[in-house]
């Protein structure tokens, strides 16, 4: 299995049979109720209070968006009022209406299912088949722009909240292992030492681990706290976009183009080695850069500036974009060939031009339509754990192997079903970690909805609102 994607300073770490190695770049994403955050204490600056639009008073209660590893949206609170007959109403943004939109539930789905592939296969051209990283932190953008018609402070706590129970869950399992396998913090070559720990509790920096602990013959392989930690490196990049969200809104309401091409811009100077950044703060520079753009662009589906240019112009424009990153990925391939996470400034805008594409042709669906709503329920439920399967599938991955290698100590295994099962094994491990992802939806998922100040919820897959709402339409139509 490879290391977790776009995880800095993976480099280096052993390969086994059952994980590939995986050489990682400098580089590097969740619910039914609303309720109004109350309104920020402390005044907001203006840079704060330019990011609202007009007409939108303070502590007017929104929608309250979950971390973007967790949008689990559901109807915004809107003030109830009917317009003057002689006014007209003015269009909707896309993004901004009532409802959830299961278009872009669907593609945070795909990338989830797309994330946990990838890490479990390593297959390198998944990275230019579909950019999850990318596609997550637009989403996110998009979110947090809708948010931000409240108070950008209250919004800031809001989202942080919802982010740091679940870590919290997740970080006392896995140092917990960390300590019995007789890592020692201080040890590290990093200098912090127990000071690194900081990170497992609030994601402001990289957190340290050991490179290999146990032994290859233990019940885990001795790089798993590599690839149980991997995966943090994500919250951390979120964490500093939503703290700078409310300035980018601002800039981009100002000028828009400017900020939206900046990342990109960053990423030609930091992604290709023209300045060198050294150190945790390098990388985590390079992952502002990297997806700067696709938060960015998230924002202006938000606000509706695709919406205004004709889709062959954006279409055309992001082909372009997409081809440059090819064609650079094709002159600086990694180890691991054409893997974009590997190549910083292929990956950036290979991602920014496929999501400005997505986001161009977002049709707003209310609901999956046709044969994907078949989908509909799993949609729902990895929307609302988005956080958890992304904390959780690394770790969850790497324990289908001390299951599946019980299976050679039965005692009808002989040498071909033995080799019939080391042929398969990563397809076997791909059928077990689902089981496994949704024993900890159970286990540990109702910690976002506790995060978020909701009742906890076991299985948040919406059936029961559904079968709600068809209840409450049969009651209208018997009182008709």
């Amino acid at each position: 299995m490879p290391g977790a994607q776009g995880m800095p300073g993976a480099q280096g770490m052993p390969a086994t049979a059952a994980f590939p190695q995986q050489q990682q770049q400098q580089q590097p994403q969740w619910a039914d109720e609303t309720r109004p955050l109350p309104q920020a204490s402390a005044p907001t600056p203006a840079w704060a209070q330019a990011a609202a639009p007009p007409g939108h008073a303070a502590g007017i209660p929104d929608s309250v968006l979950d971390p973007a590893l967790n949008p689990a949206l559901d109807t915004a609170l809107t003030p109830s009022s009917t317009p003057a007959p002689a006014v007209p109403k003015k269009p909707k943004k896309p993004g901004g209406g009532g409802g959830r939109d299961r278009y872009l539930d669907l593609l945070r789905s795909l990338a989830l299912v797309r994330v946990v592939v990838y890490h479990l296969f390593g297959w390198a051209w998944l990275t230019v088949l579909f950019p999850s990283m990318g596609v997550m932190f637009a989403l996110a953008g998009s979110l947090m722009a809708r948010s931000l018609n409240r108070p950008a402070w209250g919004v800031i706590r809001g989202r942080i909240r919802r982010l740091l129970p679940p870590l919290w869950a997740f970080s006392v399992v896995v140092l917990a292992m960390m300590f019995v396998g007789g890592w020692n913090p201080s040890k590290d070559d990093d200098g912090l030492g127990w000071l690194g720990l900081i990170n497992y509790i609030i994601p402001i920096g990289a957190p340290p681990y050991p490179w290999q602990i146990g032994s290859k013959s233990g019940l885990l392989e001795d790089t798993w706290a590599v690839q149980a930690a991997g995966p943090l490196w994500y919250l951390r990049a979120y964490l500093w976009f939503v703290i700078a969200s409310p300035l980018l809104l601002w800039a981009f309401r100002r000028v828009p183009w400017a900020t939206l091409l900046a990342p990109l811009a960053l990423t030609a100077v930091v992604g290709t080695g023209l300045v060198k950044i050294p150190g945790e703060t390098g990388n985590a520079v390079t992952d502002f850069a990297v997806y700067g753009s696709c938060w960015i662009l998230g924002m202006a589906h938000h606000e509706g500036l695709l919406r205004q240019i004709p889709r062959y112009v954006v279409v055309s424009c992001a082909a372009l974009v997409m081809a440059f990153g090819l064609w650079w990925a094709s002159g600086h391939l990694g180890p691991d060939g054409w893997d974009l996470n590997d190549i910083p400034l292929a990956q950036a805008t290979w991602s920014f031009g496929f999501v400005a594409i997505l986001l161009q042709y977002s049709p707003s669906w209310q609901e999956l339509p046709g044969r994907l709503a078949r989908w509909d329920k799993l949609v729902t439920l990895s929307n609302n754990r988005a956080v958890t399967i992304y904390l959780w599938h690394n770790l969850l991955i790497m324990a289908t192997v001390p299951i599946l290698d019980r299976l050679y100590e039965l005692p009808f295994m002989d040498d071909r079903l033995t080799g019939a099962l080391d042929t398969t094994y990563l397809l076997w491990m791909f059928v077990l970690v689902w089981p496994l992802i949704a024993l900890s939806i159970v286990g540990v998922g109702w910690i976002e909805d506790l995060a978020a100040k909701r009742s906890p919820r076991l299985w948040p897959d919406g059936s029961k609102k559904r079968g709600s709402n068809r209840a409450r339409a049969r009651g209208r139509g018997r009182a008709r």
